[in-house]
């Protein structure tokens, strides 16, 4: 065991929070790196301390609210006895020093890279605070970064008033605001109904939900719903509730776009072979869920292809050990499962660094054991199976999407240069791809791109997105200035990894 352990968080959500706890309650004081200026995550993030306005938790919240205030509440007692860093971005992180075991080709350098984990030898990631680079060391690292956007384009997805369905629900939660005067929520996915249903009990006036699941697959999906009956209860309720109280919602569409000039000013569908056009002053738009795989990249863990959250996401053990020795992975950065599913995952990777670290795991009232959460995970998925089954992304979505219309918005590349690209150049590799184009190069490192620009890759090269690869991660995986790095002489130098290529 190490003569001091360097243990980190990456993470205040769900996931984040119970690990803590767990940490804490068997005498460790962990450092906890949060994004945000208050813990909660996305799912239960809180309003800032001096925002100005005051929402009760039901109203913030709903169903939820009790699952809400007893995180939070945990958190706040957790604080004198943990390293809670707010505000704190984390941008990068050291690549590893030793062999992967994973990737290892003989058996020594996989006995290196377990030896040099078991040593404690530290690596550091670089975090952004206060406009200053911070580095902070770790020999065991927990990320639960939580998940993002899953963001399909449009024609007219870049004109102002158009956001994703997580941006419009964190302009609701921590700004007390509505994104437009008229808003369409329009996609497909649970949070297409969460969101449009928060902003109408918020007094927000909403046009209408534009989902393009129809209703027979989400009715063929109901068996795997089932096994959460509650949550599929929620759901319902959600949808009836917004029916009874006059919004319109349209199931089975196909998106055409928006429409307008210096801002968004309608969107257009199709549904039963009839255009429809609607007008609004705003749209939330989302296809579901993302998660955040950058810095398991960055940390040098290894990646397999998902069936179920169709993308690429960092190999992990039922215990969430990832194939990189010290580095684990919770909650929906693992794989998209929701909140319960975050809280029992964090929980369980905190009880395997305790295991790693030959520290028996404590008691904790309320709080279940590693053979319980295997239980009720394998349930959750059962029902994330059937979320995926009601709520599919439409079919061949990159089919039809026109040559003049923008995959990546901060290189400014369009369909046209990518389905050029694979005809003229042969690219089949979304990594050649980026390479040629600068496509996913931009602010948002492919956060926002990546999806787009796979899709349409594999629909230009008759390939799956298993086949087309993945994004390889670059530092910073977020934007960060750069002036403080380059002036300040107290701060650590760029890593080497961070620069350009």
């Amino acid at each position: 065991m190490p003569e001091r352990n360097e243990i980190v968080i990456v993470g205040a959500g769900p996931a984040g929070v119970r690990a803590a706890q767990t940490l804490v309650a068997a005498g460790l004081r962990p450092v906890v790196l949060d994004e945000n200026a208050r813990w909660g995550g996305q799912i239960y993030r809180q309003p800032p301390a001096d925002a100005g306005f005051a929402r009760s938790k039901r109203t913030l919240y709903g169903f939820e609210a009790g699952k809400a205030e007893a995180l939070h509440a945990t958190m706040a007692a957790l604080l004198p006895k943990l390293d809670y860093r707010p505000d704190t971005l984390v941008w990068a992180c050291d690549a590893p020093q030793t062999p992967d075991a994973a990737h290892a080709s003989h058996a020594a350098d996989a006995d290196a890279a377990h030896a040099a984990a078991a040593r404690g030898a530290p690596r550091r990631l670089h975090t952004m605070h206060a406009g200053r680079e911070i580095a902070v060391p770790y020999t065991h690292l927990i990320i639960a970064s939580g998940a993002t956007d899953r963001v399909l384009p449009l024609p007219g997805w870049t004109l102002p008033g158009v956001y994703t369905l997580g941006g419009a629900q964190v302009a609701l939660k921590a700004q007390g605001c509505a994104i437009g005067e008229r808003v369409v929520f329009a996609g497909t996915g649970p949070l297409l109904y969460l969101v449009a249903y928060q902003y109408a009990k918020a007094g927000a006036q909403v046009a209408a939900v534009l989902d393009t699941s129809a209703f027979a697959s989400q009715a063929k999906a109901a068996p795997r719903l089932l096994s959460q009956p509650a949550t599929l209860a929620k759901g319902l309720y959600y949808v009836g509730w917004l029916r009874a109280h006059g919004v319109r919602i349209e199931q089975g569409v196909t998106l055409d776009g928006m429409e307008g000039t210096a801002g968004v000013r309608a969107i257009r569908w199709r549904r039963a072979g009839r255009a429809h056009t609607l007008e609004c002053s705003a749209v939330g738009l989302g296809f579901g869920l993302r998660p955040e795989t950058q810095l398991a990249d960055l940390a040098g863990c290894r990646f397999i292809f998902d069936d179920l959250n169709r993308c690429w996401l960092p190999e992990r053990d039922a215990a969430g050990r990832s194939s990189q020795p010290g580095v684990y992975l919770a909650g929906d950065g693992a794989g998209i499962a929701g909140a319960d599913a975050a809280e029992l995952a964090g929980r369980r990777v905190a009880l395997a660094l305790l295991e790693d670290l030959g520290i028996a795991a404590p008691a904790l009232s309320g709080q279940p054991d590693a053979a319980r959460i295997a239980q009720k995970l394998a349930s959750i998925r059962r029902f994330r199976e059937g979320i995926e089954q009601a709520f599919a992304l439409p079919q061949a979505p990159a089919a039809h999407w026109p040559d003049d219309m923008l995959v990546c918005r901060c290189e400014e590349i369009d369909a046209r240069t990518v389905r050029e690209c694979v005809r003229l150049d042969g690219v089949t590799e979304i990594n050649r791809l980026k390479a040629l184009t600068r496509v996913g190069m931009g602010r948002c490192q492919g956060r926002m791109c990546a999806e787009a620009a796979c899709h349409l890759l594999a629909d230009a090269s008759a390939q799956t997105l298993a086949q087309v690869g993945r994004l390889r991660a670059q530092a910073p995986i977020k934007p960060i200035p750069i002036a403080p790095m380059l002036f300040d002489e107290n701060v650590a130098a760029i890593p080497e990894e961070a620069r350009d290529e």
